[in-house]
């Protein structure tokens, strides 16, 4: 009986202290890519042409006002020491003062940073819901012409620029056709009525009960949300194919076949179900990357997001607002890279070790 308990124990002990081990790695990993964000962003705001002191004071500036600005932010003082104080301020939340619109940049960030994760959220699942299904039936009907036609319609994606495909959307599907609405968020006559709570128009709109609201806001979105799903749907399909051709060559599909399996069953319900575990981590960086790289579709569409106010500051050499509205996307696209691969690990028992 003693035996018995001890080697409980022992398995216990084991298992909190790979626990304990996997929580560390977890941190150093973080910590050690956070700072090496930090440090890029840093390096490039003291490489690129732009002096951040003119940018406040103007070119017309006194010599000693200029000076005296310039030491006031730390400029003077030697790099390692201007980075320790990046980095404390960073950590902090503290980017500075927007030069364009003379508020904290952490607080334009508050504001800029909802729409952006609403239109790529929309995307995200117009992308993974039509190419996941996309993905399956080119590999079920490998080498066909629906496979064909699936691998064009990827290509497409993948090669068009995707502010081009934006301008000739917005041609056919707004001045020609009139489906879409105009550029923005919301029509000019909910624009200044309506409050938002979390920045989520859909989400706010549709929790406080204002339906035309929300079916004002779904109009505006749609067509953007649509081309980064579609630019989304690319990638999903792709490797939603690839997985899935991986998934039916194994020897467990050919088990299911000759145990008399409806092949509908064996492909949604046991091929898919296993290829979904690395779908996890694809639909998550596809995620991301269209929170990073939605600034050209803002642009395009006058969405007051992250990307255009980072597109606007860069303009005005705003390099506070620039950086650090850099970091930010960054740390959320670290977030989520290493998100997916926890979820990866408690999906596959067989890659935590």
């Amino acid at each position: 009986m003693k035996g018995t308990e001890t080697t409980s124990v022992r398995a216990g002990y084991r298992r909190a202290r790979g626990i304990m081990v996997s929580v560390a790695r977890f941190l150093v990993v973080l910590v050690t890519t956070f700072l090496g964000l930090l440090a890029v962003t840093f390096f490039i705001g003291r490489v690129v042409p732009i002096d951040p002191v003119l940018a406040i004071v103007g070119d017309r500036a006194p010599s000693s006002v200029v000076e005296r600005i310039r030491e006031e932010m730390g400029f003077n003082l030697p790099l390692w020491q201007q980075f320790l104080i990046y980095l404390k301020q960073a950590v902090t939340g503290d980017f500075g003062i927007s030069v364009l619109t003379t508020h904290p940049v952490i607080e334009d960030i508050g504001r800029a940073f909802p729409a952006t994760l609403e239109l790529a959220t929309v995307g995200t699942l117009i992308g993974a819901g039509i190419g996941i299904p996309f993905g399956v039936i080119a590999a079920v009907w490998r080498d066909s012409i629906v496979d064909q036609i699936v691998r064009i319609i990827g290509l497409f994606g993948y090669s068009v620029p995707i502010f081009w495909l934006g301008l000739l959307s917005l041609l056919v599907f707004y001045a020609q056709l009139k489906w879409a609405a105009y550029p923005g968020r919301l029509d000019i006559a909910y624009e200044y009525t309506f409050v938002p709570i979390t920045g989520l128009y859909l989400v706010d709109a549709a929790w406080t009960g204002q339906w035309s609201i929300f079916w004002d806001a779904w109009r505006h979105i749609l067509l953007p949300g649509a081309l980064l799903g579609y630019f989304s749907l690319a990638y999903i399909s792709r490797m939603t194919r690839s997985f899935m051709l991986n998934e039916l060559n194994q020897e467990y599909i050919i088990a299911a076949r000759a145990k008399g399996l409806s092949e509908a069953r064996i492909i949604w319900f046991h091929a898919l179900r296993n290829a979904a575990v690395p779908l996890v981590t694809v639909v998550a960086l596809s995620y991301a990357g269209l929170l990073e790289g939605s600034v050209l579709t803002e642009t395009v569409f006058s969405w007051p997001g992250l990307g255009l106010y980072i597109t606007n500051s860069l303009q005005n050499a705003d390099m506070n607002a620039v950086l650090g509205g850099t970091i930010v996307i960054g740390a959320v696209f670290i977030g989520i890279n290493l998100f997916s691969d926890l979820l990866y690990k408690t999906l596959d028992p067989r890659t935590r070790n």
